[in-house]
């Protein structure tokens, strides 16, 4: 297949599957394809639900199609697949929409097609899970018939700087010619260039530790924070004093969530503990920042105590639902933890939210944020998401939504250590 042949269709369109479709569909004809019958309605109307893309940025991509239907990808001959790859309530990977896309594709898959995949995965996923069932459903032969890539995703939800385009992009194939080929494809787009790895799995591996390394780095930080507390220190100060020096590295203490930092590390532990390797420090690291939120809870309801503040029948309202500021993705957010602590202690909850969608927040979590901030009427407010819009209200105005001897817990140092009761 020669560059200029490729007939392209991306699998899954969500935070990373359609800015992707966005960029390419400028270039080449591309069809989007999404199972949701209700995202590819909003996106041919122009509206993005995740803000990745722009209604400007969608009439752009004038060679762009978007469509439910299977069938509508036999006229193309390379696919690339970016459909989440969670983790289940047990921390294992869940590789359902993977092998679920996998078996979509094997049916249309015809000799000569080439099979990238986006999606975060331990190392040895696409060749020894994903090829089979392509495999099975298409009766083609892998690197005889057909052929595979692995290029993963560094999406930054919200992150308006570093764009698809301008993060340069890992590529790799399961044979020469193709990764070649490959790495051409995303040369169309990819402004700050590629780097072609050495196989699938090596790229693979790349993805997986990107997001482990800075899991745990917050980890530490998370444990010097608790440390501090308890020696009564400011961390935040500390983290400005050592980053005084030119090779601290800036990172800050917080809940840990994301469809990333959040997940990855155990896709690689999987993997680890599956050929017979028990990981210590990676393991620790996420034991320690999945216990984050409760610790906060524990933390709110000591300052509470202290004030004679009855904790049950609190209320209590938690600013903030998504795992990060300023975007409206709530994948693995673990403000649900911190939630879910206060209502095992009888305390009312409310959670407000100017970036989420209220249906998207019911649908993942049974949670209903409320629309229209009161003042005056809670016993303790929790800063858990530094959304501008909490930033603009600023202390005075934050301080007015509590009752008089309220505790302000403010995760996210919105605010300084002087006007806040508690920080990580």
């Amino acid at each position: 297949m020669l560059q200029q042949d490729i007939k392209l269709a991306i699998i899954g369109l969500g935070y990373v599957g359609l800015p992707l479709a966005v960029e390419f569909g400028r270039q080449r004809s591309v069809v989007g394809f999404d199972i949701n019958l209700r995202r590819i309605h909003e996106l041919k109307s122009g509206n993005d639900f995740t803000l990745e893309t722009t209604k400007e940025e969608l009439v752009a991509a004038e060679n762009l199609i978007f469509t439910t239907h299977p069938n509508e990808l036999r006229d193309c001959n390379c696919y690339i697949v970016t459909v989440p790859t969670p983790i289940d309530e047990y921390k294992r990977p869940d590789l359902t929409p993977l092998l679920k896309a996998s078996e979509t594709l094997g049916k249309v898959l015809k000799k000569g097609d080439i099979v990238i995949y986006e999606s975060t995965v331990y190392p040895g996923c696409t060749e020894e899970d994903c090829v089979p069932v392509l495999e099975q459903y298409s009766g083609l032969k892998f690197n005889q018939d057909f052929f595979c890539g692995y290029s993963p995703e560094r999406v930054n939800p919200g992150d308006k700087e570093h764009r698809v385009a301008a993060v340069r992009k890992v590529t790799s194939g399961s044979t020469p010619i193709v990764a070649n080929l490959i790495d051409a494809l995303y040369n169309e787009i990819i402004t700050a260039g590629t780097h072609k790895a050495e196989s699938i799995k090596i790229a693979e591996a790349a993805k997986v530790i990107e997001n482990t390394q800075r899991d745990l780095n917050i980890a530490l930080v998370n444990e010097l924070a608790i440390i501090f507390n308890e020696m009564g220190i400011d961390t935040e100060a500390v983290l400005k004093a050592a980053g005084s020096k030119w090779n601290f590295l800036p990172f800050k203490p917080g809940l840990v969530g994301g469809h990333c930092i959040g997940v990855d590390p155990y896709y690689l532990t999987h993997k680890a503990q599956a050929i017979g390797y028990h990981p210590e420090v990676i393991l620790a690291g996420r034991r320690l920042n999945d216990s984050m939120g409760k610790y906060a809870v524990t933390q709110l309801v000591k300052a509470m105590t202290k004030k004679r503040i009855q904790v049950v029948g609190a209320k209590v309202l938690v600013m903030g639902l998504t795992f990060k500021e300023n975007c409206p993705d709530l994948r693995n957010t673990r403000v649900v933890d911190i939630i879910s602590e206060l209502k095992d202690y009888n305390c009312e909850v409310d959670v407000y939210d100017p970036w989420v969608v209220a249906e998207e927040a019911l649908h993942e979590y049974e949670i209903t944020p409320i629309n229209q901030l009161k003042a005056g009427i809670y016993d303790a407010i929790v800063l858990a998401v530094a959304h501008q819009e909490f930033k603009d209200m600023g202390n005075v105005e934050i301080r007015a939504l509590g009752k008089p001897s309220s505790v302000l817990y403010d995760l996210k140092y919105v605010l300084t250590a002087e006007q806040s009761n508690l920080r990580l």
